[in-house]
């Protein structure tokens, strides 16, 4: 049944979400966390084109309200939490990037939303949550994403706009998917590249990489108008303002951090150690033998299988610098 608390609201999303910061913090043990919400005001991507996210199914009221407590319940707990009016969760992700970058940090950024791969280099990796949570889900790295989706990380916005993204409701270039995409970027380098060739009249350069009929699609001036929309929505802010990294470091105060979970009849016990900084539970599993990201990070390294479908193994990488969790 549904968890709901003494009053009778309904607390099971919120529950989750700790049990999910919680179980995060405990396989990757980071230095630091922060948590970035999707703005509750009209999100400036839905004021530039109203059929943003428009064909996603509506939440439940008990759903939107937990949306709209849990920045609250977790800034009371004591969680390094933003959300900017306006802007989603993913520019707190480039935003934050960014911030460890500077500070020499390294970060981990945990999502399910591919976008945040455009993020990649030599300081931040995605955990790329999918049905097995945060211990089956792969981590990707700017080297394996070539293997994930045939492209580098400077080359992944170019390449959502070609494929487009239905999650998010913006359709792409009719016809071309992700393997077309990334062939022609491979060839081309990036999508101006593509485009400059198509207004010089260079077509058959095209042609010879993806055929008659995809270049023909590319160069219609609904596939040109998509593309701009896409690359313009897709690009996420990255000048957010955000906690310095000192406010941000690990552990929590325990004490603080159950009395406000209390106050919602939520108790998770021991489960919150590696967030508050106790003993590691004697019924806690390390994959591997693997003590989290502090001595050697759980990552997973990704290798192509056909038909684009990416399948993990652990290895074992050792990391010097801080590591700065993001949600």
């Amino acid at each position: 049944s549904e968890h709901r608390d003494s009053a009778g609201g309904a607390v099971w999303a919120l529950r989750g979400l700790v049990t999910f910061i919680a179980g995060a913090a405990a396989r990757l043990r980071p230095d630091g966390v922060l948590v970035g919400f999707d703005s509750r005001a009209t999100l400036r991507r839905k004021l530039d084109f109203p059929g943003y996210k428009a064909q996603r199914p509506e939440k439940t009221a008990d759903l939107l309200g937990q949306l709209e407590q849990a920045p609250g319940l977790l800034a009371a707990a004591g969680v390094p939490v933003v959300v900017a009016d306006g802007a989603e969760a993913d520019d707190v992700l480039a935003s934050a990037a960014g911030l460890a970058r500077a500070g020499g940090w390294r970060s981990m950024l945990m999502t399910s939303d591919r976008d945040s791969f455009a993020l990649l280099d030599e300081t931040t990796s995605v955990l790329w949550l999918r049905g097995g949570g945060v211990a089956g889900s792969p981590v990707v790295t700017a080297a394996s994403l070539p293997q994930v989706c045939g492209v580098r990380p400077g080359q992944y916005r170019d390449f959502a706009a070609l494929r487009g993204d239905v999650s998010d409701n913006l359709p792409g270039v009719l016809g071309i998917g992700a393997i077309t995409a990334a062939r022609l970027l491979d060839a081309f380098g990036d999508l101006d590249a593509v485009l400059t060739a198509l207004d010089a009249g260079q077509g058959e350069r095209i042609e010879a990489v993806i055929g008659v009929g995809a270049t023909a699609r590319l160069a219609a001036a609904a596939s040109r108008a998509n593309l701009e929309r896409n690359r313009r929505l897709m690009l996420m802010d990255a000048t957010l303002d955000l906690p310095e990294l000192a406010a941000v470091r690990l552990p929590l105060d325990g004490e603080r951090v159950r009395a406000a979970l209390r106050d919602r009849d939520i108790r998770l016990g021991p489960s919150l150690w590696a967030l508050v900084g106790e003993p590691m539970p004697p019924w806690f599993e390390v994959d591997g033998g693997l003590r989290g990201w502090r001595d050697v990070a759980a990552v997973h390294t990704v290798v192509l299988e056909p038909r684009w479908r990416p399948v993990s193994r652990w290895r074992p990488v050792p990391l010097a610098t801080d590591q700065l969790a993001l949600f």
